[in-house]
């Protein structure tokens, strides 16, 4: 099966957006191809890579729309605490499901985020 390998999302405010994704436990740094825009990128051990631009304010495009990803952590509870912290509102509080204990939270730009805690753990 192919496995995610790039994700790019459209910020108002990439910065920021950036922080929050950070407080999940992804580590951002800013980049730039070339003379493209700043954005921001975290890789992950098997090369997957996360990035966070700025708008196309000259296309009059919109921050990404109704995406919706989702991570899977230790401890279910402990991340939507921190993440509500940093900006998150919760949209389902943990609820077990078939997936393991599992919350929804949204981003400041206003993505869906679903956080799971796998039953094996």
């Amino acid at each position: 099966m192919p496995r995610v390998n790039l994700l790019v999302m459209r910020a108002r405010e990439p910065e920021k957006l950036a922080g929050f994704y950070s407080a999940l436990g992804l580590r951002f740094t800013p980049h730039r191809h070339g003379h493209g825009p700043l954005h921001f990128a975290a890789v992950d051990d098997d090369g997957g890579v996360f990035e966070i631009y700025p708008l196309r304010r000259s296309e009059g495009a919109g921050p990404t729309q109704e995406l919706r990803i989702g991570f899977a952590v230790d401890d279910v509870q402990l991340t939507v605490n921190n993440l509500v912290a940093n900006g998150a509102q919760l949209a389902t509080p943990p609820t077990v499901s078939p997936w393991g204990l599992r919350a929804v939270i949204t981003d400041p730009e206003g993505h869906h985020v679903e956080i799971t805690q796998p039953t094996d753990q």
